[in-house]
């Protein structure tokens, strides 16, 4: 049975056709992923069925009574909002009481009398799962402030309350376009794994593949304004459109030979022509006028690069603070020809602080840096900030070059590198400011990549951007012969693109692993006190026998200590509760056993809790 469905829609921008007469439906519990290239009506589908805009025809019908959260590419808050009035937004009692409820929870001065009370209305509603699935959200999306003001937060500070509140209110039907934009990889894990066991409708749009992969149950690809549906997750996709370009292939081929022969049998002249079939020769003619259908168009990366000698970027013994917090400690390390690097880190850790000392946005407060004379850095920052949207797309290329060397040895214009990255005539005269967001990133990549550097920094380079040009930018850099740097989130990509691993593991201390993403995940994993890794910095030396300082705590275990103090409030809260019911009344005895067997059961969980924060918290920070 459908929870939505699509009947006969046709939206149009730009004065062109974006989704033409799409007629579907999507099943109770399903989990669908809707790809597609940038600019092709991803984001526009999904504001039409949240009813944040209105077709141009047919009509999108929601099932009676279902209940929708939809988290947008770009969120929009009023920003005198707190974080906590945003994240609670009152749509219905529940969420106001849990409003309320963590108001007071986080209150400078808490009233036990109100929280008592709050409780108990909280127990009355059923809604205590509610309360914990709020806070274990707000904890893994590192939502920590919450009396900060929406208008003081960046944009992924934005992004992520407005996912937490997509998921606290628990719809039927959740919409969520490229929600993995601004999380770190350990919530991106986090993420995967909440929505793989998210019991309503979910519909997503991300170019994360492992994150597909994993989800999704039924993949959406719009292609030309039509939309089709393939059963399965990213994997079967891919197999069934395999298959399917291989039979249009084989199509091709064969309409290709009959045409061939039927031109063979209209040439040979009148006298043979004239002794044929008027219908055949009609169907000769209508074979070769018959339109074919045009290809999909993709970017095209074929840009020349050029000599890096042997000096390339050294950085040693560098140290950055903020707000007295370590960002970057004592970190050395020379990037050598040909280094595929990859950096991870919870967000705020300081990734894009070490890019931005790399390329001399920002000085080190100690260490040096030098760069050799050779390097010609390509830096794709994470807030594409060098776009200006008063300008149009193809004076905003011209202003690095009006043409650019290729790697096959031609030279071409701005206007047709503007083709290659699929923004044609009409659209390179479009203002940047009126361009959707891959676009805009796809853009800002071709003007990096005009640069020819051979030294290529790469910010969250797959936020906004589509899978296919992925892919391409993918294939490029497989050939691409400098140094690579790259800040991800994107699992899939790291593992496509680098050799070794920059990890953030607290207190400004990075960390060098070697492999990909996922090998440096196993040996995380495999033995996270004492991985197998090689050092960033020569190591200092040891201390005298029986001088040997205590180990400090991990960032793992800053984020676990972090965990284990929300959850032992909450089950404490709770453990109140269910003491104030048992000695109101006893006289229901099913009701009775059942809150003293929970009772039991959080009793166990504190002590185990306690016990790990004991354990935990002795370690020295």
């Amino acid at each position: 049975m459908s929870i939505i469905s699509l009947e006969n829609l046709s939206r149009s921008y730009r004065a062109e056709p974006l989704l033409e007469g799409i007629t579907l439906g999507v099943d109770y519990g399903e989990k669908a992923g809707i790809i597609g290239a940038n600019g092709c009506g991803k984001s526009t589908l999904l504001r039409i069925i949240a009813g944040r805009e209105a077709p141009d025809s047919g009509r999108v019908v929601v099932a009676r009574g279902t209940s929708v959260a939809f988290l947008a590419q770009n969120p929009l808050f009023d920003e005198s909002l707190t974080v906590l009035d945003a994240v609670f937004v009152a749509s219905n009692d529940t969420m106001r009481l849990l409003h309320d409820y963590e108001a007071a929870c986080h209150a400078a001065a808490s009233d036990p009398q109100k929280l008592s009370r709050l409780a108990d209305q909280l127990e009355a509603a059923g809604a205590w799962d509610l309360e914990t699935n709020a806070r274990t959200v707000l904890n893994r999306l590192g939502i920590v402030d919450t009396d900060a003001r929406i208008g003081t937060l960046s944009g992924g500070q934005r992004k992520r309350v407005a996912l937490a509140h997509a998921l606290i209110t628990r719809p039927d039907l959740l919409i969520l376009d490229e929600p993995t934009n601004h999380l770190d990889t350990d919530a991106v894990a986090w993420l995967e794994e909440y929505l793989r066991r998210f019991t309503g409708t979910l519909l997503l749009v991300t170019h994360d593949r492992y994150f597909l992969d994993r989800i999704t149950t039924r993949t959406l690809e719009i292609e030309r304004g039509r939309v089709q549906t393939f059963v399965g997750n990213y994997e079967a996709y891919l197999e069934k459109k395999a298959e399917q370009e291989a039979q249009r292939a084989a199509a091709d081929e064969k309409r290709a030979n009959l045409i061939r022969r039927e031109l063979d049998w209209l040439r040979r002249g009148p006298r043979a022509r004239a002794t044929k079939q008027k219908a055949r020769v009609e169907r000769a003619e209508s074979l070769v006028s018959a339109p074919r259908e045009e290809a999909a168009r993709h970017v095209e990366i074929n840009v020349a690069g050029r000599r890096l000698g042997t000096r390339t970027i050294e950085m040693t013994h560098v140290s950055k603070r903020f707000d007295g917090r370590s960002i970057v400690r004592d970190f050395s390390y020379t990037l050598k020809r040909g280094d595929r690097v990859g950096i991870v880190g919870p967000n705020g850790c300081g990734k894009t602080t070490l890019l931005e000392m790399m390329v001399g946005r920002l000085a080190p407060d100690s260490g040096e840096i030098s760069t050799g004379a050779t390097v010609a850095i390509g830096y794709y920052d994470q807030e594409s900030r060098a776009l200006d949207d008063d300008m149009r797309v193809i004076e905003y290329v011209r202003e690095e070059s009006d043409s650019v060397p290729t790697a096959d040895g031609r030279t071409l214009s701005a206007a047709q590198m503007c083709e290659r990255f699929l923004f044609s005539g009409p659209l390179q005269q479009v203002p940047i400011g009126r361009l959707s967001g891959g676009e805009r990133r796809r853009l800002y990549l071709l003007r990096v990549l005009m640069r020819n550097p051979n030294v290529l920094i790469l910010d969250e380079p797959t936020n906004d951007l589509d899978i296919p040009t992925l892919v391409r930018l993918e294939d490029y850099l497989d050939g691409f012969s400098g140094c690579l740097v790259v800040v991800s989130h994107d699992r899939y990509f790291l593992d496509r693109t680098v050799e070794s691993v920059f990890a953030f593991e607290g207190d400004g201390q990075v960390r060098e692993y070697a492999g990909n993403y996922s090998a440096t995940e196993a040996l995380r994993a495999a033995a996270p006190e004492a991985p197998v890794a090689r050092p960033v910095r020569p190591a200092p030396l040891q201390p005298a026998v029986g001088a040997a300082k205590p180990r400090k705590m991990s960032m793992r275990e800053r984020r676990e200590l972090e965990t284990l103090e929300t959850e032992i409030e909450s089950a404490e809260a709770r453990r109140k509760v269910v003491e104030g019911l048992l000695a109101k009344d006893s006289s229901d005895f099913v009701r009775t056993q059942k809150l003293y067997d929970e009772l039991q059961t959080l009793s166990r969980r504190l002590d185990q809790a306690m016990e790990r924060w004991s354990e935990l918290s002795e370690m020295p920070q």
